[in-house]
């Protein structure tokens, strides 16, 4: 389960809505494990007092977000308005879904759109040729930053000092036997992929997924996210990437520059 984010109290103590930052808090909790939840599990994980928990559970519950019987509490569907409305209001998935349609069906492969949140990056658009399962990498999927290939296309922006310190921080857990987890040898690659203008990895997420991608940049050169192209390794070569998914993705990002804010 990702770290449960906390607001910037510090920063700002008077616009800061202790109650609103609890609730949010506590719907998170939801991912730490299959199914329903009791209220001393989703008390633990979200570190709210017992009684805390309750009242919040009882406000989501009249709000229609999640279920419960007083001893086990789910989500409901009703969650997914909140994501519904980030995917409508957000200009990313609605410049991008067509580049990702067109280059899905152009390479015959699934092709993805992801963004950088705190260490990891989150999927949030993908297209896949009709003919296709479209299994894999779902919207709203999370990975660490530092091992996949969309993560390092956009840290590759940070300069390589502020980027050895953030890769110190972060958590790098291996996630297959060739994970690498070293934050010098992760600068070294980033910093490398930067110069080339893609990130290619290899079996370091999953076991038997390799990726490449290329950073979307907004009209003034700033990265905002990534969009890849990837392929299980039995089927697709490293070589085959770069030939023939390398170039349809740089075409993709670069036509919709001018039109990124």
């Amino acid at each position: 389960m990702p770290k449960l984010k906390r607001s910037e109290t510090d920063e700002r103590p008077t616009d800061f809505v202790e109650a609103l930052d609890r609730g949010l808090r506590l719907l998170q909790c939801f991912g730490a494990n299959a199914g329903p939840m009791t209220l001393s599990d989703l008390a633990r994980v979200a570190e709210l007092p017992r009684a805390t928990a309750r009242r919040m559970l009882f406000t989501l519950q009249r709000g229609g977000f999640v279920s419960g019987d007083g001893k086990l509490f789910s989500l409901t569907p009703h969650v997914l308005t909140l994501a519904a409305s980030y995917l409508r209001s957000n200009q990313l998935v609605a410049v991008l879904q067509p580049v990702l349609d067109r280059v899905a069906t152009a390479a015959n492969e699934i092709s993805s759109l992801a963004v950088l949140d705190g260490d990891d990056v989150v999927f949030i658009a993908r297209s896949s040729p009709a003919r296709m399962f479209s299994g894999g990498l779902e919207i709203g999927y999370r990975l660490p930053a530092f091992c996949t290939s969309v993560g390092r296309a956009m840290l590759g922006q940070r300069d390589d000092a502020d980027l050895l310190v953030r890769l110190k921080a972060m958590k790098r857990e291996a996630l297959t036997p060739q994970t690498q987890t070293d934050p010098k040898a992760l600068l070294a690659r980033i910093a490398a992929d930067r110069a080339q203008g893609y990130s290619l990895v290899d079996r370091e997420a999953e076991p038997h997924f390799r990726s490449i991608s290329v950073p979307v940049r907004r009209y003034d050169d700033v990265i905002v996210a990534a969009i890849n192209m990837g392929a299980h390794v039995d089927r697709v070569p490293v070589q085959e990437l770069i030939d023939r998914f390398l170039p349809l993705l740089r075409e993709g990002a670069e036509s919709v520059r001018t039109q990124l804010l």
